[in-house]
């Protein structure tokens, strides 16, 4: 398998084929992927698409839930809390 190239936030990623959105955050170093709208910062926390705590932008797309997307060549993410 060959590792896929993809924007976080503007910061090119390599993550290895197979990997999921969320990987490709954490590889890319952010740990805040929102805020609640009390400011409280959130992050993935089950891993499994239940808690809905890591809902990025994919390709223009909102609310895609990363630790249920895998990576794709070319995929642009972006966070709402750019850190």
């Amino acid at each position: 398998m060959s590792d896929i190239r993809l924007t976080v936030n503007g910061q090119e990623v390599l993550v290895p084929a197979g990997s999921m959105v969320a990987a490709a955050i954490a590889r890319a170093g952010v740990n805040t992927y929102r805020r609640s709208v009390r400011g409280d910062a959130r992050a993935p926390l089950c891993g499994m698409g239940i808690c809905f705590e890591c809902r990025v932008t994919i390709n223009g797309l909102p609310h895609c839930l990363s630790c249920q997307t895998p990576c794709e060549d070319g995929m642009e993410v972006v966070t709402t809390w750019k850190s």
